[in-house]
């Protein structure tokens, strides 16, 4: 039987510094916003190494994953997806891994032909002020928090 729905697994990672967060610049179909440095798994790929590609891909860090935070489900409903495809004509899910990780070298950069167009580390007292994506404040709160089970109930900042 198949789906009634897309599915999209995703890999990010938090990486706080001397209280600043990197983050990552996300521009795409006319949406733009601050982001968590991740995203989409290749096929068969498993979201820990993921994740570190996705870092090194669109900062130029050389990361290691420390621990799991936790799992976010997101639910666009058809007439709200922002792809213009044949795909769209079905909901989307996405499972959204977060870890915590740390950097273990390399230099900052900008992502080349990506989705984001740069990379910052920012305090974290101006996370709040800035134009970003729901991942931010689910991030943030998953670092603070460390749920035992990795759900949070209230994911605003």
């Amino acid at each position: 039987m198949p789906l009634s729905f897309d599915t999209r697994p995703a890999a990010y990672a938090v990486i706080v510094k001397d209280h600043q967060i990197l983050l990552a610049y996300w521009s795409e179909n006319g949406q733009e916003g601050w982001t968590m440095p991740g995203g989409g798994l290749d096929l068969g790929e498993h979201p820990v190494d993921g994740a570190i590609r996705e870092v090194f891909e669109e900062t130029g860090y050389h990361a290691r994953v420390t621990r799991m935070l936790g799992i976010d489900v997101m639910f666009w409903p058809t007439d709200e997806r922002a792809e213009a495809s044949a795909a769209s004509e079905k909901p989307f899910e996405s499972l959204r891994f977060l870890y915590q990780a740390s950097i273990t070298g390399g230099e900052l950069t900008a992502e080349q032909d990506g989705t984001t167009t740069h990379a910052a580390w920012i305090p974290l007292e101006e996370v709040a002020s800035l134009n970003r994506v729901s991942l931010v404040d689910i991030a943030i709160k998953l670092w603070l928090q460390k749920p035992d089970d990795g759900k949070l109930l209230d994911f605003r900042l």
